[in-house]
């Protein structure tokens, strides 16, 4: 059976890294862009992170130029903006797609676990999926659902 420790991506450095790095962590992965409407999210996700972090959270962000041309930065320019605009500190992976037949095999998995409300395809940036301690994915939020909203349900996965 296929978990979400069975994966790997780049890092935004170009280092490989497997998704079993994460293991016993509570992981909420989410496709980004540092020029949409819903960017002021980072500083969100890093409030999350920082707050939950030290009991196992870890926020994976992967930028993603699918959505309106709205993260058209190389990987260097990208971590640059989003450590000098909202303190990022959590791991922040290479650019990829999440829809198509280009699409990273992780979002491949996530999509086809938790199809969002009108079908499996990633409507927008900024789609979350929140993962399991047991690499099990458990929920898909759109969008527009604020992190802070999130928290009740990191909070459950936390105490798991």
């Amino acid at each position: 059976m296929t978990t979400f420790y069975d994966f790997s991506a780049d890092s935004i450095r170009g280092e490989a890294i497997d998704m079993s790095a994460f293991a016993d962590k509570v992981v909420m992965v989410v496709n980004t862009a540092s020029e949409c409407g819903f960017t002021p999210q980072y500083q969100g996700l890093q409030d999350l992170y920082a707050k939950y972090q030290d009991q196992g959270l870890v926020i994976l962000g992967f930028p993603c130029n699918q959505f309106g041309g709205q993260e058209p930065g190389e990987n260097d320019s990208i971590e640059q903006a989003c450590q000098i605009n909202y303190g990022v500190e959590f791991p922040m992976f290479a650019k990829v797609d999440v829809n198509g037949a280009e699409s990273h095999p992780l979002f491949q998995f996530l999509t086809q676990k938790l199809p969002g409300t009108f079908g499996r395809k990633i409507k927008w940036n900024f789609t979350k999926f929140l993962i399991g301690r047991d690499g099990e994915p458990i929920k898909r939020y759109a969008p527009t659902k604020s992190p802070a909203s999130m928290e009740a349900d990191i909070v459950r996965a936390l105490a798991k």
